[in-house]
């Protein structure tokens, strides 16, 4: 029945579907630089260890493709959880700790970049739960 569909809505007056211009520096494909990652600064940790979660990964994922995609920051240790009763299998999130806060800020300015075929969740890690500490009720 895709034969009774009619096109004749489309107009050839350029004019009347005219866009606005776009700001490239909104679009994913703008240069890193020019997408200010949103991000609380107040958010990030006072002290080391400056980590982020890393959410929505590759089930294939290694060490290796997690330390290319942040190469050039300082990053100094990836945590990739894996499943208890398949040890084969990753959990599908990790962390990726880094030498110094900028290198963390760049990190989360990733967040909804593509690892292999899926974008990925790149957030401040709960230090809390990273450090073990936990304050005296």
């Amino acid at each position: 029945f895709l034969s009774l569909v009619s096109t004749t809505w489309h107009s050839n007056d350029d004019d009347v579907y005219r866009a606005p211009p776009i700001d490239r520096s909104i679009l994913p494909t703008a240069p890193r630089a020019a997408r200010e990652p949103n991000i609380d600064r107040s958010r990030l940790p006072k002290s080391p260890p400056y980590t982020a979660f890393l959410g929505n990964l590759p089930y294939d994922v290694t060490e290796e493709s997690i330390k290319d995609f942040f190469r050039g920051l300082n990053i100094s240790a990836v945590r990739l959880p894996r499943e208890p009763t398949n040890p084969e299998r990753l959990k599908g999130f990790g962390y990726a700790e880094f030498e110094d806060i900028d290198s963390l800020f760049q990190a989360l300015s990733l967040n909804e970049e593509s690892l292999g075929n899926r974008r990925i969740r790149v957030d401040v890690a709960d230090q809390a739960q990273d450090k073990g500490e936990r304050p005296l009720a």
